[in-house]
């Protein structure tokens, strides 16, 4: 779907969890309190996207299906310790490729979080059609991924046909009463009024009022991007607490491990330097941005994957 990006990464960077290929001392976040937890419910999806960061597809099942005990039980922490958690997403994979999914979603409603599910709205959701119409609108959103408002864009990158099916699924979600939020990308060559512009007119062509739009920064961790040094937040304009890491983790499960775990990042899941232990205690401690996904998407693309 993208241009391809001929610059490859310094083999220098990102090497040292203190200090930056320059010797600057690498900047660090602090959890100041966690707002957003989310559980990435499994790899298995049922497309395979030329450009996925997480890899995702029909056969990868690096992280299995999170089942519903296991989300119970981290939720059962968040109230046991009185954390201030008022979000909880789930990501993949296709979360409804999981099993569990509905039951999960029900149940996470039910003890008044918040709930974003991001998702193609795809066979797989199409699936449990009765389910999700039985589940309660108050605190739900479905952010459904349209990488682009052309059909040959998005294609390009999911799939022929992609376009129209991700379509007559948003459609069903609004005629359903779900609300409804859309995740696109920023292209090379797209500036951000132009791409809003695009999904407008996209939408008003449907008759049908454009939902919010999440537009996100390219991911190619191959690509070159500088280090955040401690300096760079003055120069930048921003702070720590700013940062994505600062409110939220992500619990996932590996292939093989006896435990899920939770992580410092939805982005980055399997470095193991991102791990921060099998509980949301354990996970208080400080993020080295010692990965170029932390520049490119959180500091210098000032993105968030929250609602």
């Amino acid at each position: 779907m993208m241009m391809a990006v001929n610059t490859l990464l310094d083999p220098a960077k990102f090497r040292d969890p203190l200090r930056t290929a320059k010797g600057e001392p690498r900047a660090q976040v602090g959890l100041t309190r966690l707002e957003t937890l989310w559980f990435n419910t499994g790899t298995l999806c049922n497309l395979t996207c030329a450009n996925c960061y997480i890899e995702s597809s029909p056969k990868n099942d690096a992280l299995v299906y999170l089942s519903y005990g296991e989300v119970m039980g981290f939720l059962d922490e968040i109230a046991q310790h009185g954390l201030p958690t008022r979000e909880i997403g789930f990501t993949g994979g296709e979360p409804f490729m999981n099993p569990d999914m509905i039951a999960i979603l029900r149940d996470t409603l039910a003890r008044g979080f918040e709930v974003l599910v991001l998702t193609n709205a795809m066979r797989p959701m199409r699936r449990f059609e009765a389910e999700l119409a039985a589940l309660p609108r108050e605190g739900l959103t479905l952010r459904v991924s349209l990488d682009h408002y052309t059909a040959a864009v998005h294609d390009a990158e999911r799939g022929e046909g992609a376009f129209a099916k991700a379509m007559d699924g948003l459609r069903w979600l609004m005629a359903n009463g779900f609300s409804v939020a859309v995740a696109g990308r920023h292209l090379a060559d797209d500036d951000d009024a132009a791409a809003r512009a695009g999904y407008g007119a996209l939408f008003a062509g449907e008759g049908l009022t454009c939902p919010p739009l999440v537009l996100f920064p390219e991911m190619d961790a191959r690509a070159d991007v500088p280090e955040i040094s401690t300096g760079c937040w003055e120069i930048l304009g921003t702070t720590p607490e700013a940062q994505m890491c600062a409110t939220s983790r992500m619990v996932v499960r590996r292939r093989g491990e006896a435990a899920a775990k939770v992580l410092a990042c939805t982005l980055i899941a399997y470095d193991p330097a991102f791990e921060m232990g099998t509980t949301l205690a354990a996970a208080q401690g400080a993020v080295a941005l010692n990965h170029p996904h932390c520049a490119r998407f959180c500091v210098l693309g000032g993105a968030s994957c929250s609602g």
